[in-house]
């Protein structure tokens, strides 16, 4: 008997008795079809924080400096970290420092305190795709420039909330007050999130950060935001920035400062994140994957009652000439059909649900988020084809034994078995 008769007489079995086949693959379908949801929405999750990274741009490095801690000037100064990137134009693109001026505006005769302000240079705005540093899009008007930083500016540029709700819709042109200084809305950022709202990612508005650090009466910057200039660049420009931090953080007596400063990159905080989300999936996918165990010995139990309801056949077979092999080859691939039918069904029980579930939670995603993040779960065809691949093997391998119990049945025996 060659396979395509086997493979016949296996679907015939199987459709002799549907319902306790589907029960046997019930097992199959579910690990499967888990496997591919757990690894659809995974895949999906990784995608949509590659995407928000590219927004926000996988070459930053953030350098954290707390300095002595007692506000001397044994900090480094924004002077000194202008001087070393633009000493190393092959590693560096830019810098921008980040100072926190606190709450507080005042408009008109109204003063909304809730409103952050925020200090940065000009390249916090790349002009190449309209983008700040923080994946904010300028919206109307322009950023800050060069200009404004080196001359101490009045300028600004406020958020949607600040445009939308404080100035009447149109900001461009309009004076907001600081500490009673006057400052010129120059630029205008596009709306971040659904719904803005008072002391949300909306309500800031962003001046040279020379101002922000004299309003905060601060000598020193805490954080500086710096661009490599690619991907590839990255690594080596933290170096430089660390060793640079070492050498400068060393006490009067040579020895080191400890946390005095911290440097990090985007790409560390991706790899991070994608490890976390790559072992939080094999725990799943090893939790999915005892319903495969189950549905495997599902399929054992149910060859071992066929062996016996089919033993006087087994004798008949024997006694016109069926070798150990034809009979062993006949229910191995039986119970491999089973599980291949059973994960076939799993393949588009898991695609379906995964692109249904993927479907509802974009939707909150670009809720929660205003359209600035897209998720989606689409099944890979590598998870569909290695989902295929461990369905058939679970079946041949738990098959194995009562094709084997088939095959070394006594003939004599057999015929004899009522």
């Amino acid at each position: 008997m060659n396979f395509t008769q086997s493979f016949k007489l296996a679907i015939k079995s199987l459709r002799t008795s549907k319902m306790r086949a589907f029960l046997t693959m019930l097992g199959i379908i579910i690990g499967v079809g888990a496997v591919i949801i757990i690894i659809s929405l995974g895949n999906g999750l990784k995608r949509m924080v590659d995407e928000q990274v590219e927004r926000v741009g996988i070459t930053q490095v953030y350098a954290y400096t707390w300095g002595l801690g007692d506000g001397t000037t044994g900090n480094v100064s924004p002077e000194e970290m202008y001087e070393l990137v633009e000493s190393r134009p092959d590693l560096f693109e830019g810098i921008t420092p980040w100072v926190s001026a606190g709450q507080g505006i005042r408009i008109g005769g109204e003063e909304y305190q809730k409103t952050g302000i925020y200090g940065v240079s000009e390249a916090m705005y790349r002009p190449s795709t309209g983008t700040t540093l923080d994946g904010g899009i300028l919206a109307r008007g322009r950023y800050l420039q060069y200009v404004d930083v080196a001359t101490q500016s009045k300028v600004c540029v406020v958020g949607a909330y600040v445009e939308q709700t404080l100035l009447g819709g149109d900001a461009l042109g309009k004076t907001v007050s600081i500490q009673g200084v006057p400052y010129t809305v120059v630029g205008v950022l596009a709306q971040s999130s659904e719904t803005i709202s008072e002391g949300g990612s909306d309500d800031r508005l962003y001046i040279p950060y020379p101002n922000a650090m004299r309003i905060s009466g601060s000598s020193y910057v805490s954080l500086y935001q710096i661009t490599a200039v690619s991907r590839d660049a990255v690594s080596q420009a933290q170096a430089v920035l660390t060793d640079f931090l070492r050498d400068f953080y060393h006490d009067t007596d040579g020895s080191l400062v400890y946390n005095a400063y911290y440097v990090q990159t985007m790409l560390e905080q991706v790899e991070l994140i994608n490890t976390m989300m790559g072992v939080a999936m094999m725990v799943l996918v090893a939790i999915a994957a005892i319903s495969l165990l189950v549905g495997g010995i599902g399929i054992m139990n149910i060859m071992l009652v066929s062996v016996t309801e089919r033993t006087r056949e087994i004798g008949i077979r024997k006694s016109l000439g069926a070798r150990r092999r034809d009979i062993r080859r006949q229910f191995i691939i039986e119970a491999g059909t089973t599980s291949a039918i059973g994960g076939l069904l799993g393949i588009a029980f898991g695609c379906l649900v995964a692109m249904g579930v993927g479907t509802l939670i974009g939707g909150m995603v670009a809720a929660q988020m205003g359209g600035n993040a897209a998720f989606s779960a689409t099944p890979t065809l590598s998870a569909v084809a290695v989902s295929f691949g461990v369905s058939v093997g679970i079946g041949v391998l738990f098959g194995y034994l009562p094709a084997n119990k088939a095959a070394c049945l006594n003939p004599i025996d057999a015929l004899r078995y009522e």
